[in-house]
């Protein structure tokens, strides 16, 4: 592989304006050598209608962090979804995202009885396919920056997936993908302007690249009139109570093949001492509680382009019924699709490589079905 591919991702360019990545222009094409990995849940609409979608936000985020930990901490574009996720690495780490998402099919099914599905395919196959992948990035903070798809490539390899034509079959039982840093122990943060509204967008065939950035510019700009521009997460952090609400999800993450119970009573033991620290702002070595939980909410990954639109924010009625007469008039002219899903709070998954640092990184959902809700109401 030329190392100007296997060293791709770093050139992209960085970018702390999400308007401006509207713009398409501002992605980049992958190297036909790349690979795509896909994942989701299957039937997660029935998972969320048991009251299990922080289990599927689990889930769905371990995907990310097991690639991340996979690859040593070395960077490479992934997208969260709610109930699945999105990366593309260079193809001599095809056998590496391959291994990975089969020990996480295998992990999913003993730890949670949830099926998850998962694929991979060649950038060079999806461009034969007449689909194109191009990424960009944006950095909300100094701390992180996420990924963003465009180009048709990303929905047409989960398409490919859910037909069974790019599967990947899960690794034996005792398969235990490295998971360290992935965690839930933050409350839900309530809606404090109106509700959380989770929203998907996608275009339509009939629907130009500039059609859909034009629809998107305007969506966004009412967005930023919002406060905060919609950002679900309080400016100081999303509030913590005890026990954590993620309690026996965080246990059934971290406990690798340990005792169950254990490691729900040690982690109860870490989240109460971490609660002090939070409650009093108590400085521990180079920890600091207030500059971290700060850093929680500039981090959160609240809004994202994959392949379309996608964003989880805090809305008041009237924005509320702007963006949804804006989407309905483009729907109505066949340029888009799109689901909507309100419900009263945001919760956020979380991976961590070190407290100490402000790359950690936050993904953002509706609390009660959240993008995939949505997700279903578009395809219905």
């Amino acid at each position: 592989m030329p190392p100007s591919d296997s060293l791709f991702y770093d050139s992209v360019p960085i970018s702390d304006s999400f308007l401006r990545l509207s713009d398409p222009v501002q992605f980049t094409p992958l190297p036909d050598t790349w690979v795509l990995g896909v994942a989701d849940i299957v039937d997660s609409t029935g998972e969320i209608e048991r009251g299990r979608y922080k289990t599927v936000n689990m889930v769905g985020a371990a995907v990310i962090s097991g690639m991340i930990n996979a690859l040593g901490g070395r960077v490479f574009p992934y997208v969260f979804g709610g109930d699945g996720a999105g990366f593309a690495v260079p193809g001599e780490d095809a056998r590496i995202a391959r291994e990975t998402l089969a020990a996480l099919q295998s992990w999913a099914e003993t730890e949670f009885a949830i099926t998850l599905r998962a694929g991979l395919v060649s950038v060079a196959d999806i461009r034969a396919a007449g689909r194109d992948l191009r990424v960009a990035r944006y950095a909300p903070s100094t701390g992180v920056d996420y990924a963003m798809f465009t180009g048709g490539g990303l929905a047409w390899a989960e398409a490919q997936m859910k037909s069974g034509r790019v599967a990947i079959p899960p690794a034996g039982l005792d398969a235990q993908p490295d998971l360290t840093g992935l965690s839930c122990r933050w409350s839900n943060s309530p809606a404090r302007h109106g509700q959380i509204v989770s929203l998907v967008i996608q275009p339509t065939l009939e629907s130009s690249e500039a059609d859909f950035a034009a629809l998107s510019q305007s969506v966004l700009s009412i967005a930023e009139g919002l406060d905060r521009a919609g950002h679900p997460v309080p400016q100081k952090g999303p509030p913590m109570s005890f026990p954590p609400p993620g309690v026996d999800i965080d246990a059934h993450v971290s406990r690798a093949g340990r005792n169950l119970l254990v490691q729900k009573i040690r982690l109860m033991i870490e989240n109460m001492l971490i609660g002090l620290l939070f409650k009093t702002g108590v400085r521990l070595g180079q920890f600091e509680p207030n500059h971290y939980k700060e850093m929680v909410s500039r981090n959160a990954d609240f809004r994202k382009f994959d392949d379309g639109l996608k964003m989880t924010l805090d809305c008041d009625p009237s924005t509320l019924e702007q963006i949804t007469r804006m989407l309905e008039d483009a729907q109505a002219s066949g340029k888009i699709r799109y689901g909507l899903h309100a419900q009263q709070e945001a919760m956020m998954t979380c991976f961590v490589p070190s407290a100490m640092s402000d790359d950690h990184v936050h993904f953002v959902d509706g609390a009660s079905g959240g993008y995939a809700q949505a997700a279903a109401v578009m395809r219905a």
